[in-house]
């Protein structure tokens, strides 16, 4: 029982490992949103960090509008962002997670 409670720990070790190593690589994964005009375009990375915003000059002249595009657009952005960044954190975690009869953490 020893032995396996070791190896537990080495396995959960190694998955805490692949996690940071994916959370460093989702700073480099791109997700891209843009208004349904195009008048408006953002780039955040899958850890939600904003990496470009393009503004049309037809959007200039609102200062509303351009608050409203601007929300709407990034809230889109984040939306998916935090979608990618679930899925790859859940996909490293669920495959370094030890057997253990009846807990199923990952459905």
């Amino acid at each position: 029982m020893f032995g396996d409670m070791m190896g537990m720990m080495g396995k959960l070790k190694e998955t805490q490992q692949k996690v940071e190593e994916t959370k460093k690589r989702l700073d480099t994964v791109l997700v891209d949103e843009s208004s349904s005009d195009q008048l408006l375009k953002v780039s955040i990375t899958a850890n939600r960090t904003i990496k470009s915003i393009q503004i049309s000059d037809e959007l200039l002249a609102d200062k509303e509008q351009l608050e409203d595009y601007l929300i709407l657009t990034l809230n889109k952005a984040i939306q998916k962002a935090t979608e990618v960044n679930e899925t790859e954190l859940a996909a490293v975690a669920k495959e370094g997670m030890p057997n253990i009869p009846g807990l199923d953490l990952f459905k």
